[in-house]
Order: structure tokens, then sequence, then C-alpha cells
């Protein structure tokens, strides 16, 4: 297959975003820019790998004209691809023989694919991206590489094990992200060090000038050892700024790859499992791994430095007195046998209090989110007393953990206290008993010393007590993060170039946890460009036919085929670009109507947005707003109504003309006046496209060129308006349901109501 001609068939996307009319294949102005063919080099590459990309699937940066190095390893990245920039010499890149196509990136945007190389004739053998496999690659020397090369490459290879990006969350993965960062950790790590051998110091310093500056009187001694201090101190604030700044770059850093791969693994759970869940509970336990976040870059980053000063210091202080740095150590070991001790009880109430937290926080989630029907219908008092139960809940579950980690600190208490006072008092009777030749300036300095080392010893116990809150909110975190993806089925499949031709062969689906079936054994085929209306009572499967052909369910029994292929062997990411869904309740972002209009499509211009509004019959109350299509939506849509809230939805679905359209209760929400608009519109929205319509309202319909009729999940019948509504005793008496007062008229021209139906399908 020619890499450079395998593409979607709907519209190639140029850098900036550039969908425009789905032509972009046919423009030679597009398909020589510079910018373009850097992304055909890159998909070419890919597709030496067995990955087949999709030019709409990039998304530029804004102000690039063409793609940067970083832009195109993210894209990749993303599609199941390891890509890696590198800038090289010519010496390094000659001796890349017999390698898989490498892409060189030039000063003009574009690119080419460097197939081979050849350190012997000097040469590097590149091929022109926009021509096939077969055409004959180019020899370059040094020189004339020189004049066009960046010296920036790209590498690419298919991603074969599992990823940072698909592995589950958990305690291991959380370290594998934190020792990606060595360089940090190991300047981290030699400041940690230099900064305990400089903190040996002044304590030695102290015992000097008790045991020779003050017993002797010594000012030449006073006078060099202040040099000494000063010089030190100087050195220990500097490496401390250092360490600081360098602990502050490692977090922030970890940090910003946990958030970004957060939300990547949020966007690839199934709708199916938002639609199962409460959304508040999700966002609970998805912000709860946060809490791990701040323990990882607060008290293990914290506990894990002091350790440095234990490892130096320790060995110092046994030289200094055995007898006192044993008791200093047991006394640090037994709090921490305390708080193992009670970590299990401690760890089961944190259980509840966390999950308690989350049912809280969804209880405002909810509350937020349905503020307009709480305020309609006066829930105040309701809402309110749910909110007073659950912090309730939250209050007594805090109040026990509360209680149950007093009793560690409590016992634990004397034992620091031991460790910070007992200690002086001991040494100063071994010295009065002559047990110890311990000195007062050694004394002084090991009592210095010795809090630096107990603080970590303590800190270390004390730690595990944070380990349990810790594991129990990585558990809620990774019950939702680990949950199977989309993200092969995002990355991979097939490509077809979509034309609209729907075929389901045998289809049975049920949804999870339900006994019935909510599609049975469905059979029918529509050619593309058909405009198919779905009908039936609630509950006959028609929305689910919808979510079918969207990919939200793949776990369908059955063939369903788009243009002769398999839905589940479409690339998912492709098939969703090549739709176009308008629902009956839709979101429309915070923003301004033309950045509503043109969502997932924001290099589209004001002249593609002006099109589309006025086939989705907007243009007329767009252009009386103040500000025209700069108009700003507020959150909820709560400045616009519900039918100009559903035209834009219209606008946006068919602004990348796909070539099949769902409309599932799409007129729904519109007044009489709007949705005759639309209607007398989806000749022309249907021109060139298979349109799929659900609609209670048949006279919506009565212009499709097929009717499909859904009964429990079965199709009854498919026609024309009027065929159905001479043999389809189900279609016959929903029309005549809506349409009583033509009852008389319908009686006088044909045969009565009453005996068709009896006759049945």
């Amino acid at each position: 297959m020619d890499p450079v001609d395998h593409d979607s068939g709907a519209s190639d996307r140029d850098p900036a975003g550039s969908d425009a009319r789905g032509h972009a294949e046919n423009s030679r102005d597009e398909r020589h820019a510079p910018a373009f063919i850097r992304l055909r080099a890159v998909i070419a590459a890919a597709h030496f790998h067995g990955l087949e990309l999709d030019v709409r699937d990039f998304a530029a940066e804004p102000g690039e004209a063409s793609p940067s190095p970083a832009t195109l390893c993210r894209w990749l990245n993303e599609q199941g691809a390891v890509a890696k920039g590198m800038r090289l010499k010519w010496r390094y890149l000659i001796k890349m023989t017999n390698s898989p196509p490498i892409v060189l990136l030039f000063r003009d945007g574009s690119a080419a694919l460097m197939i081979n190389a050849s350190a012997d004739q000097g040469v590097v053998w590149l091929r022109d991206p926009l021509r096939g496999e077969g055409d004959l690659p180019v020899p370059v020397d040094e020189l004339r590489l020189s004049q066009i090369w960046t010296g920036d490459a790209l590498l690419i290879k298919r991603r074969r094990d599992q990823s940072e990006a698909d592995a589950p969350i958990n305690a291991s993965w959380l370290a594998k992200m934190v020792l990606r960062e060595k360089k940090s950790l190991r300047d981290i790590a030699i400041a940690s060090m230099t900064l305990s051998i400089l903190q040996i110091f002044p304590p030695l310093i102290v015992m000097q000038v008790i045991d020779r500056v003050v017993n002797n009187r010594s000012m030449a001694t006073l006078v060099s050892i202040t040099a000494i201090v000063l010089v030190l101190s100087f050195y220990e604030v500097l490496l401390s700024y250092g360490r600081r700044e360098l602990t502050l770059v490692l977090t922030t850093r970890i940090d910003t790859r946990l958030s970004l791969h957060l939300f990547s693994r949020l966007l690839a759970l199934p709708l199916e499992y938002f639609e199962r869940q409460q959304a508040g509970n999700v966002i609970g336990r998805v912000m709860a791994i946060y809490k791990v976040r701040d323990f990882m870059t607060g008290k293990l980053m914290s506990t894990f430095l002091d350790m440095f000063t234990l490892v130096v210091i320790l060995p110092f202080l046994f030289y200094l007195s055995s007898t006192l740095a044993w008791m200093t150590v047991a006394a640090a070991g037994l709090i921490g046998l305390l708080v193992v001790v009670f970590m299990g009880p401690i760890s089961r109430i944190y259980q509840h209090v966390v999950r308690s937290e989350m049912e809280r926080s969804s209880v405002m989630y909810e509350t937020v989110a349905g503020i307009r029907t709480i305020k309609t219908l006066a829930l105040e008092p309701s809402r309110k007393q749910e909110w007073d139960e659950k912090t309730a809940d939250v209050v007594r579950w805090k109040l026990a953990a509360g209680r149950m980690s007093n009793w560690p600190a409590t016992l634990s208490m004397p034992l620091d206290m031991f460790i910070n006072r007992g200690i002086i008092l001991v040494g100063a009777y071994l010295i009065l008993t002559g047990s110890s030749t311990v000195g007062v300036g050694a004394l002084v300095a090991f009592m210095m010393l010795g809090g630096r080392v107990a603080s970590p010893l303590v800190g270390l116990a004390k730690l595990l007590e944070d380990l349990n809150e810790v594991r129990t909110s990585l558990g809620e975190a990774g019950s939702v993060l680990n949950q199977p993806t989309e993200t092969k089925a995002l990355t991979t499949g097939m490509r077809p170039r979509i034309k609209g031709a729907l075929s389901f062969v045998d289809v049975n689906f049920s949804y999870p946890g339900s006994t019935g079936k909510a599609l049975d054994d469905v059979n029918f085929e529509v050619p593309a460009g058909t405009m198919l209306g779905l009908v039936g009572r609630s509950g006959s499967g028609k929305s689910t036919i919808t979510r079918l052909l969207q990919g939200v369910s793949r776990s369908y029994n059955g063939y369903l085929k788009l243009d002769g292929v398999d839905l589940r062997e479409i690339n998912l990411t492709h098939l969703r670009r090549s739709f176009g869904v308008v629902l009956q309740d839709n979101f429309l972002f915070r923003g301004t109507i033309r950045e509503n209009i043109t969502a997932g499509r924001p290099g589209l211009t004001i002249d593609d947005v002006v099109r589309a509004a006025r086939l989705a019959g907007a243009e007329e109350f767009i252009e009386r707003m103040p500000a025209g299509y700069e108009t700003w939506i507020e959150e909820g849509s709560t400045n616009i109504s519900g039918g100009q809230r559903q035209r834009l939805a219209i606008a946006r679905a068919v602004i990348c003309d796909p070539k099949l359209l769902i409309l599932d209760e799409a007129t729904s929400a519109l007044d009489p006046e709007s949705e005759a608009l639309v209607n007398a519109n989806l000749e022309r929205i249907g021109e060139g496209r298979t349109m799929v319509i659900v609609s209670h309202r048949l006279s919506s319909l009565v212009n499709c060129d097929q009717i499909l009729v859904m009964d429990r999940g079965r199709v009854m019948d498919i026609g024309p308006h009027e065929v159905l509504l001479e043999r389809c005793a189900i279609y016959r008496t929903l029309w005549m349901q809506q349409n009583r007062h033509t009852a008389g008229k319908q009686g006088a021209d044909r045969t009565g109501p009453a005996p068709l139906i009896a006759e049945g399908d």
C-alpha cells in the first residue's frame, strides 16, 4: 500500500488544523505545503512499522507553521508508537545503514525519508514522502544535505511492550515515574550527601569551642574557628538553595506528568463506564491520587533526604559514644514499632474516611450540576439534609481516625522526650561516674547531632502511618483509572474511505447487567447516501442502533458493517471523526459560538462556520446577537434557548462534512418554526451523505428514503412512508396516534384504520 496515498478519504488536515469542507485531499497547494509533506513523511515511516495513521488525527500546536519534533513525538506516542527526536551530525547519520526509515526535518518545514546510507560512497538515500514506495530513492551527499537539513531527525518504532501509558496505576507505576528523573535524583542525592557532611562540622566546632577556646581562653583559636564557620555556612546556604531548587523542579515535573497522564487515561475510558458510574464519585476517586502525589513529593521526599543525614551522622555518633548512640537508635526503633502495631487499625478506618469524603464530594457535584432543578423545585432543604448526613459521616470517621492515631502519638511521646532530653542526663551521669570518656564538648556535640539522627528515624516510622492513607487513595484512584480503556481501538485498526453504506447482519446486543436483549437478530441494509429514519415505541432499540454505529458499545454479536467493513475493525478515532452526531440533549462548552461550532476543528474559517450555521438554520438567530459568532455562551448554555442550542449542535455536526450523520431526537427541543426550518434543510444537509434520524415525530420522517420500524429490539419492517402505512401495523398505529386530526380524511381515502391494524404486519 502506498503510504502517501493511504488516508481516510474524508479530508486531510493541514498542520494548522484546517479541514474545510473535506476537500483538502484534492487541493494541490495543500498537498505540496511543507508542513503537509512533513506529516506525510511521519505517516510513511510509521506505516513501515505497521502503524496506520491519519492526518486528521494530528492537532497542531498554536503558532507552529510546521510541526516541531516535540509536537510530532507527542502525536506519535499518542497513536501507539515510540518516537524520539534527535539532533544528529553527518558522521553519525552516515553510519546508520540498513536502518528503518528515518524522518529528516528540513529548514523549509518539510521533510524526507532516509531509507539507507553508505559510508563508502559518502551519501544517504532519501525518498520523497509524497511518492510511492516503489520510486527510486535519491542519493544526497553531505554538502547538499547540509544546505536543507536542520540536523533534526525523528526515529520511530512500534510500541510492543506495555508502556507507562497503559500500565496499571499502582505503587510500582508511580515509582517508575519518579525513577525516570534519574538525573535530578542524582543531583539531589549529591547535594544531600554534601549537606549531611557539612552538618557534622558545627557540632565539632562547638566541641572545640568548649574544650579549647573556653577552657584555654584562646582568642586566636576563636578567630580561626569563626572564619571556618563563615565559610562552611556560606557553602551550606548555597547547597541548601540548590537542593531546594532541584527538588522543586523534580516535583513539578512529576506533578505535570502525573496530571497529563491521568487526564489522558480518564478520556480513554469508554462511555459505557461513565454511564454506569456517578460523576461526582468518579471525580472524587481520581482526585484521590493527588494525595499520593503530595505524599511522594512531600513527606516521602523530605524523609528520603533526611536519610542521607542519618547515613552520614550515625557512624559519627557511635564514634563519640556508642552507649548513647545505641540508646538513641533503640528509642527511635520503639517509636517505629508502635507505629507498625497501629498501622492495621488505622488503615481500616482511613478507608472509611476516604469513601465518606468521596460520597460527600458527589453530593456537592450533583448539587452544582443540577442547581437549576434544585432551585426551580425548591429542593434546597432535601439537598441540605443529605449534605448534613454525608458531612456527619465524614466527621465521625475522621474523629475515629484521629483518636486511633492519637494512641501511637501519645505512647511514643515519652520515647521522643528521652531522645531530646534524657540522653543529655544519661551522658552527664556517665561523665560524673567516670563510666565514659565523653567530655563536656563531646556531650554537647552529641546532643546537637542526636536530634538530627532521631528526626529521620522518627520520620521514617511516622511515614509508615501515612502509607495507610496513601494505599487507600491509590486503590480508589486505581478502581477508576485501571478500567479497560479504548486506547487500542483509538490507535489501531483500519481507516477505510467512508461512504456510508450500512449493513446489520444478525446483530444481537444486551446492556451489561441486563437479562433481556436490547437488539434481537437485527437485519437490514441501506446503501450510501440513504436518509434512514428510525421509529418505534420507547425502549424498542432505536438509540441502541446509533450507539453501536458510534462505536460506544462493541460487545455485540453478529456483523455490523460500514461500507462492507466490520465496524470493530475500523479505527475508533477515524470512525468517530467520519460521523456527525446530534443528540437530544447536547452539551455546549463555555466559549464563543464560533468556538463551539468549530470544536475539534479549530482551524476552520469563518466561512465554514457560516455555511454550517446556515445549513442548521442557526444563522438567523446568531446574526441577531450583538456579538454575532463571537457571542459568549455561558456554562450550561443559560443565555440561549434550548432550540438555539440544538441548532448550534447540528451546525457543529455538519461543519466537518461527515459521510454519516446521526440525529437522535435532534429536533425534539425545537419549536415548530425552528423544527420546520431544520426539516426543510434536511434534504440539503443529507446531500452526499448517509443520514440516520431517530425521531418520535413521524411527520419529520415522511421524506426519508427508508424508515426502519423497531419493536422490542426487533426489526418489524423497513420501507418508505407510504409503503409502511399500508403494510406495517405498528407504524400505522403510531402515525394515527400523532395525526388524529386527519383521521376522518384518511378514513375517507382508504379502508378504515381498525381493520388495517387488526391485520398485523
